[in-house]
């Protein structure tokens, strides 16, 4: 189930910041509040060309306009990672995986634990069979802040961004400033996404790109240690 959900989950991404990266593109002005045009002055300006003539940017010359199928792309994809994420979440609750291999344990909370790992990453120490096995501190915090912090609020701003979204459940929206904060906000919010995302992909390389990777498509973690050759069978 995580593997499944895991690899889904990553197509559905990439759709996302693909057709989001074209959607700033043919308006890459941000506003705060409940309204913003090329007539009112913008929080902040991405210093990139538009795909619209009729927004201005400094440029001469105008991006060619993907809006449309942009649009439709974001859209279905954004409901494959809401759905893939509904089936994870729940099954996790359900096999106990949440608990089990993601809140960290009482014990291992600290500052101290968390620089070890870290440490542990840089001097490219060797994997042991716990490691293998299970997610270190680092990660698990990592993970719960992105299921239970960021993907909610991308979905909740995504959301707030729709007219039909902000008739529905105006409140929502009123509590995020106005559509157009949800359109800033959104546009920060995934932004800690693809950090996380090139952070997450370092962390895997320095770890063993590709025994990580094969460990993600089959289920099985083999270990390079220098103790034993049962170690890495026990793991599969």
């Amino acid at each position: 189930m995580v593997r499944v959900t895991h690899w889904i989950t990553v197509l559905s991404f990439f759709a996302l910041l693909l057709s989001g990266t074209l959607l700033v593109f043919s308006h890459p002005r941000f506003y705060w509040g409940e309204t913003g045009n090329v007539n009112t002055h913008p929080l902040f300006t991405i210093p990139i060309p538009s795909s619209r003539d009729m927004v201005p940017t400094g440029y001469g010359y105008v991006l060619p306009d993907h809006n449309g199928p942009s649009r439709a792309l974001h859209f279905q994809a954004a409901w494959v990672a809401v759905l893939t994420g509904l089936v994870y979440v729940l099954a996790s609750l359900w096999n106990g995986h949440l608990r089990n291999n993601l809140f960290p344990a009482r014990g291992n909370r600290s500052l101290r634990a968390v620089w070890a790992v870290f440490a542990g990453y840089f001097r490219r120490a060797p994997t042991n069979v716990a490691d293998a096995r299970s997610y270190n501190i680092v990660q698990r915090i990592a993970y719960l802040s992105v299921i239970f912090v960021l993907f909610p609020l991308v979905i909740w701003t995504g959301l707030a961004m729709s007219p039909a979204f902000d008739s529905a459940v105006p409140a929502a929206v009123d509590l995020l400033g106005g559509r157009q904060t949800a359109r800033t906000l959104h546009f920060f919010v995934s932004a800690l996404l693809v950090l996380f995302v090139v952070v997450h992909v370092a962390m895997v390389a320095l770890a063993g790109f590709w025994s990580r990777v094969r460990a993600m498509i089959t289920g099985r973690a083999a270990v390079a240690q220098e103790s034993s050759v049962e170690e890495s069978t026990a793991v599969r």
